[in-house]
């Protein structure tokens, strides 16, 4: 969300008791579903926005819910217009202290006889993966103010198959945070890639102005990098037989590079399923499923958990 679109969004929703998604989509010049994020973000943020969905359905500020956006600075609009991030993502970005103060700069002030919990109250949140680790790398922080001179970057990075660092030039567009990492979006040689900042060990920005290809955004670009299919260039697909109770800790242990095809066998006690892998290696991540999962294709992919499981009995002879 742009800081006019928030504001003119706000505008909109004081400017009349109630609206609809389409007419306020029109007015900002987005589209209904890009109206039903930018709602959703308000009212994840404890702005009193009610939608009721439906023909006798609207969107409305809910009583006592004025807004108060008068006395902010741009530096103020531009932190609202940085949503999307938890609290310790902002604490890493060293900008948890300006979104709060600006926060209380807009926040609705409750009215005498509302008795509502604060959303405080009723609501936390804990980012860390149960089995996380420590992160790495570049702190995000550190990353920002060359980020914002708007220059080329020659970036440090590790490759997860590659032992060695090595040097890349790249045109940067920012930050993206998602699933409790950090990643470099840029183009390098014209193409659009992501850096993880754990695998980014030194940067150096150069005095030469960043190129960016014409008409791309730093979210338009995230968005394509994240929507396509994680799987490697080269297209390793592992196909396997995978006992279908052990389904559900497959999801969760390989997200969306997990296709399950259907059940198979007399009993059905078995599914088909296909992981997509960047390299080889990778499907050193099925051998904690073991006698469970049996890989049928590529030849080199049973190959490889052979020679993998070789290496695990010989160290537990």
């Amino acid at each position: 969300m742009t800081p006019d679109r928030f504001f003119s969004l706000l505008v909109a929703l004081r400017a009349s008791a109630t609206t609809t998604t389409a007419d306020l989509a029109a007015l900002l010049g987005v589209s209904v579903r890009t109206v039903l994020r930018d709602l959703a973000w308000l009212q994840e943020a404890g702005f009193p926005v009610l939608v009721r969905r439906g023909r006798a359905g609207g969107v409305a500020l809910l009583p006592g819910g004025a807004l108060d956006t008068g006395r902010l600075t741009p530096a103020d609009r531009d932190q609202l217009a940085l949503y999307g991030l938890d609290d310790r993502q902002r604490d890493l970005l060293g900008a948890s202290a300006d979104h709060r103060r600006v926060r209380a700069k807009v926040a609705p002030r409750r009215t005498m006889g509302d008795d509502l919990l604060p959303l405080s109250a009723v609501v936390t949140a804990d980012n860390e993966p149960w089995c996380g680790r420590q992160a790495e790398g570049v702190a995000p922080a550190a990353l920002v103010a060359d980020l914002r001179r708007g220059v080329r970057l020659r970036v440090r990075y590790r490759r997860s198959e590659e032992p060695d660092a090595a040097w890349r030039l790249v045109d940067p567009y920012g930050l993206l945070a998602k699933g409790g990492r950090w990643y470099l979006v840029a183009d390098r040689a014209g193409a659009a890639r992501l850096y993880a900042l754990e695998r980014v060990t030194d940067w150096r920005p150069t005095r030469v102005p960043r190129r960016l290809r014409p008409g791309a955004t730093l979210p338009g670009v995230a968005a394509e990098l994240t929507s396509r299919a994680p799987e490697a260039a080269d297209g390793i697909r592992v196909r396997a037989l995978l006992d279908v109770r052990q389904l559900d800790r497959a999801a969760r242990m390989l997200g969306a590079r997990l296709t399950v095809h259907g059940r198979t066998g007399a009993d059905g006690a078995r599914a088909e399923i296909t992981f997509a892998c960047r390299v080889l290696d990778d499907v050193r991540q099925l051998l904690p499923f073991a006698g469970d999962l049996t890989v049928t294709h590529p030849a080199q992919a049973r190959d490889h958990v052979r020679r993998l499981a070789a290496e695990l009995v010989r160290n537990h002879a």
